[in-house]
């Protein structure tokens, strides 16, 4: 079969090793204008210390292959490939490269690559130190956000445009963190949009494609949860009929550790570890029953979910357990889609003090503001609560409403970001929260020790 690639002739039917190339050197891969064959990425996926997933989008049906080696090994017999992919249209033409057998604590380099020639520009791997038992665990800084939404002129709402001030992706780039977590309303589906599986892989497209987002998708691993922009119209719950739409978009634009919290579940939950630090990501749409419902009852992440939840922070040993949920979880505000609106609130809360949970931190979005919250309860457990957002979306300031549980001063009303470093020795673990605009300046911070938890 021969496949043309924007003039580039691509014979899928030989062996891989003429579609790679047979010399195949660092210093001798040809670079052409990526642009020409790459929609967007490549970018970093999850990492671990032996893995990654590595994404990429083209623009058309190609055979691509990842090239990899040691950052400090370019000898020729070093120089590793995996398998041929063939992007389809039915997957908007993505894929996603699994790196395996990989060493610990070591800085590779990857280039996507078609016939022999490098599609893209280089990007570097670290892999995850294996600490345990050796040494303190690593320093490291993990930025996050929520609600993206890009202009589509030909597609939006008449009037003002409500997404604005790209350049954060760039500023959040050049932070030079270990981490991105999305945490929700990653894309705005558009009535257009959620008519159709195509209608989803566009906007996907649309949005992941923006010059100004490149360099954070390639310069640290990212992850996902996602919210009700992006699972279907505003406030989808488990009614909603094109959930299957939903979660295949997802899982086609995202590199996840894994899907399905717990294992098995038809959800895109999941849960990892970086360095000593535990993070638990929930889906809160797939079993959703939205709060008006009155014959029915109200949840948003289910029995299952919610116990796996429970046994896997108890049985977890980290210092600090992010919990990633795309809305308000602490807040005692019962407005919107807030958690204060359904009873496994107070159920999650009441299991963590029962459990005696040090250490847990939940992060939200979805609320256009940002605020931090706090709870102590009676057996010395403590439970933060941060909601950052919006990123690129329009913004709006939250002073008034009630949450008896707000920490005072946290409350932002303009675009931004979170950033999270985790520091100190193995018992004595630090993590500090800071707020920054979107043009990297710092808003507020606060410190948190995980002694005092």
């Amino acid at each position: 079969m021969i496949a043309l690639l924007m003039g580039l002739v691509l014979i899928t039917s030989l062996p891989s090793c003429l579609i790679l190339g047979e010399v195949n050197v660092v210093e001798s891969t040809s670079v052409v204008d990526n642009s020409q064959f790459i929609a967007s990425g490549p970018m970093i996926g999850h990492v671990s210390m032996r893995s990654a997933n590595i994404w990429i989008q083209m623009n058309e049906e190609a055979p691509i292959a990842l090239k990899y080696w040691r950052a400090d090994n370019t000898n020729t017999s070093s120089i590793l490939f995996t398998e041929v992919i063939l992007t389809t249209k039915s997957d908007a033409y993505t894929s996603v490269f699994k790196l395996s057998d990989l060493d610990p604590g070591t800085e590779y380099r990857a280039v996507v690559i078609s016939n022999g020639r490098a599609l893209s520009d280089e990007i570097t791997i670290n892999t995850q130190v294996l600490w345990d038992y050796r040494m303190d665990p690593p320093e490291f800084k993990v930025i996050a956000g929520s609600c993206t939404f890009i202009n589509d002129s030909i597609y939006d709402r008449p009037g003002k445009p409500y997404g604005g001030e790209y350049n954060i992706f760039e500023v959040m780039a050049s932070e030079e963190a270990d981490m991105m977590l999305w945490l929700g309303d990653n894309v705005y589906l558009r009535e257009v949009d959620f008519q159709s599986y195509s209608g989803y892989l566009y906007r996907y497209t649309h949005t992941r494609g923006i010059p100004e987002m490149q360099n954070l998708l390639s310069s640290c691993p990212n992850y996902a949860i996602w919210d009700d922009h992006d699972f279907g119209p505003n406030d989808a719950d488990r009614s909603w009929i094109h959930g299957d739409w939903a979660k295949d978009a997802f899982m086609s634009f995202w590199a996840n550790p894994s899907y399905g919290a717990p294992s098995g579940s038809d959800n895109v939950g999941t849960a990892f570890r970086y360095n000593d630090v535990e993070f638990f990501l929930l889906d809160n749409r797939t079993d959703r029953v939205h709060h008006y419902n009155r014959t029915q009852d109200l949840q948003v992440l289910g029995e299952d979910q919610i116990d796996w939840l429970i046994a896997a922070l108890n049985k977890s040993k980290a210092p600090f357990k992010i919990v990633a949920i795309g809305g308000q979880f602490l807040s005692d505000n019962a407005k919107h889609e807030n958690m204060a609106r359904y009873p496994e609130r107070q159920t999650i809360i009441d299991r963590i003090e029962e459990e005696r949970i040090h250490g847990v931190v939940f992060l939200s979005g979805d609320r256009h503001c940002t605020e931090l919250s706090r709870i102590e309860l009676d057996k010395g457990v403590v439970i933060h609560d941060l909601t950052t957002s919006p990123l690129t979306s329009s913004s709006y300031n939250n002073s008034d409403e009630i949450n008896t549980l707000r920490v005072e001063g946290t409350v932002v009303a303009e675009r931004n970001y979170a950033e999270l470093n985790f520091s100190g020795p193995r018992k004595d673990r630090v993590m500090q929260m800071v707020i920054k605009n979107a043009e990297g300046v710092e808003v507020w911070s606060r410190e948190l020790r995980a002694k005092d938890l």
